[in-house]
């Protein structure tokens, strides 16, 4: 009789683990949204992206991988801090510095195209619709998603390889090729990253926020690309 109820408090438990950290992930997620508006907008009306790059002149591959850089630095440093109220500071301004990423595209888009925020609404709403989408499966499904991890992992890093040749040789074929297979993999990513929470996998609300954010974020890009191309309006 004891065993069967202290197997039970501890079955309690971990349900309440795993609901924290799932809610507080979609709170934090939600959070993000914040600094990352505030960021493009603040990109737009400053030029940021224009300004950063125009700094290393025509050597774009060097602004691109000094960006990579500290995008990557501030993944170090939220990871490095997941467990303290900092990795939450650190989150909030990264996605604000996203943000700021983010403006080159979205200033493009509202200046080049008569429907810019159309465009970038139907993609906000597609990106969306695929988080929706891919929690729910990792939420009611049975099966076991956990060896997408690896692959997402593997396959973004190809990904990002091929992005930045494919700007460097001029290839927009092989990067739209590119743009698919980064959606498919970031939405594969989600899926793996909330069904880890659902199980128990993953118990840092942090660190599964930042990983389901930079694939939203790949997802938004990369759709309001394609979108641009072949169901963009009028140029201006």
């Amino acid at each position: 009789m004891n065993q069967m109820r202290q197997a039970y408090v501890i079955d309690n438990d971990f349900q309440l683990v795993r609901h924290r950290v799932l809610r507080n992930t979609y709170w934090l997620l939600a959070l993000s949204m914040i600094p990352t508006i505030l960021g493009a907008w603040t990109g737009v009306q400053f030029n940021f992206f224009g300004a950063f790059f125009g700094i290393f002149g025509t050597h774009a591959l060097i602004g691109a991988l000094v960006s990579l850089a500290i995008v990557y630095g501030f993944i170090f440093a939220i990871r490095a801090n997941q467990e303290s109220g900092l990795g939450v500071v650190l989150m909030l301004a990264f996605t604000f510095y996203m943000g700021l990423l983010l403006s080159g595209i979205v200033g493009f888009a509202l200046q080049n195209f008569s429907n810019g925020a159309e465009l970038i609404t139907i993609a906000f709403a597609g990106t969306a619709s695929i988080l929706g989408v891919m929690a729910t499966i990792a939420t009611v499904s049975k099966r076991d998603f956990s060896a997408l991890g690896q692959v997402t992992a593997v396959g973004m890093i190809m990904c990002i390889i091929g992005s930045l040749l494919a700007i460097v040789f001029h290839m927009p074929l092989f990067y739209l090729f590119i743009s698919v297979i980064v959606i498919g993999l970031s939405a594969a990513y989600i899926l793996y990253q909330v069904q880890q929470v659902v199980n128990g996998g993953e118990r840092n609300y942090i660190s599964a926020a930042l990983g389901i954010y930079i694939s939203l974020f790949n997802i938004f890009v990369r759709l309001l690309q394609l979108l641009m191309i072949f169901a963009g309006g009028d140029r201006r």
